[in-house]
């Protein structure tokens, strides 16, 4: 959780060209209109009254535009809006699991199932995940 906090704090936004970030080519944008922005706002207000823990963010981001803040929750669980519904911000939400096939079970509880992404070290892993996997796209990220 530490680290993936570390990551989603250094990135840059607003033509910040200078700022240490591990990736220099990605630049967090604003969302694209105000009703979108409310809608980001809105669910991380919920995933806060749901009980999940606020890591890192959760404002406005500077005091122009649509801009957010990368933000993180921990403390996720299935239940909660912010976990079944996609944000389409700068949001993200640790859930942990167990065992692999714990993971997929949940992943295949959706009402979406559009896509689903898989982060490993191991290729062998991440292909039989995919395999069991009930979405229409899964991309690997090795």
């Amino acid at each position: 959780i530490e680290k993936i906090v570390k990551m989603a704090g250094r990135l840059r936004s607003q033509g910040d060209t200078t700022s240490e970030t591990d990736n220099a080519l990605c630049d967090l944008g604003p969302q694209v209109d105000k009703i979108q922005f409310d809608k980001i706002l809105g669910y991380i207000e919920k995933g806060k009254k749901e009980g999940a823990t606020l890591a890192l963010g959760g404002n406005r981001l500077g005091d122009k535009g649509f801009f957010v803040q990368p933000t993180v929750f921990k403390d996720v669980t299935d239940e909660m809006t912010i976990a079944k519904e996609e944000i389409f911000g700068p949001v993200m939400q640790l859930m942990k699991f167990k065992t692999l096939d714990e993971a997929i079970r949940r992943a295949n509880n959706t009402h979406y199932g559009l896509a689903a992404g898989i982060c490993t070290r191991d290729t062998g892993t991440a292909l039989a995940a995919a395999r069991d996997m009930q979405h229409g796209t899964v991309w690997i990220n090795c």
